[in-house]
């Protein structure tokens, strides 16, 4: 009986129309809502039966646009295993986007940005804090809040020039003596990151 609900479901959601479905950055709801239609649609095929919990019911409500750009941008820096940054306000961060430096004030429009190796700076009047980040994703929100994902970082001031010169030298040779596709892959990517290192430590 679930697995004809299912089906029945996915064919009668699935017409309609994908705005009303989006949940885009701007259109979450200012308090936490069901799914109207999901339910409505539960009800029908499975009545007596009350319908499962959806991700928009367990989303946490975000804050409203404001209607005046505020004077802080708000920022969330996560990794797998740790939160760095939670909830911080800041005048600015600058992210090494693949498409180049992306900077973001208070009232940045919304955007998600895919991060390469390199630096991720968070300004606060005269202070600067810099991580080394490999990888992740940039999600700068219409209400002046970014969350940003790393795989890994580590803040630049850690980071050992010795070692980086080390591994740069060590992948640049496995790169020249490299014989598959795959072991050119893994070398490149080597090359690449330990590249950013050094550009971040002489920058």
């Amino acid at each position: 009986m679930l697995r004809h609900a299912a089906r029945r479901l996915v064919s009668r959601t699935a017409a309609a129309p994908i705005a009303r479905r989006a949940l885009a950055t701007a259109e979450v709801p200012a308090e936490a809502a069901e799914d109207s239609t999901f339910v409505e649609a539960w009800k029908k095929v499975a009545p007596n039966i009350e319908p499962p919990t959806t991700p928009l019911s367990l989303m946490q409500p975000r804050p409203p646009t404001p209607a005046t750009i505020p004077t802080k941008l708000t920022v969330n820096f996560v990794l797998p295993y740790k939160s760095e940054i939670a909830n911080k306000e800041v005048d600015m961060v600058i992210v090494p986007a693949t498409t180049g430096q992306m900077g973001v004030l208070p009232g940045h429009v919304a955007t998600i940005a895919e991060l390469k190796p390199g630096v991720l700076s968070v300004h606060e009047g005269n202070d600067v804090t810099k991580y080394f980040v490999s990888s992740g994703f940039a999600f700068v929100h219409a209400n002046s809040i970014a969350d940003i994902v790393a795989v890994e970082a580590v803040p630049v001031d850690q980071i050992d020039p010795a070692l980086v010169q080390k591994g740069l030298a060590d992948f640049t040779a496995k790169l020249g003596s490299a014989s598959t596709d795959l072991e050119k892959a893994e070398a490149q990517i080597g090359v690449d990151v330990h590249s950013a290192l050094n550009a971040a430590l002489t920058g």
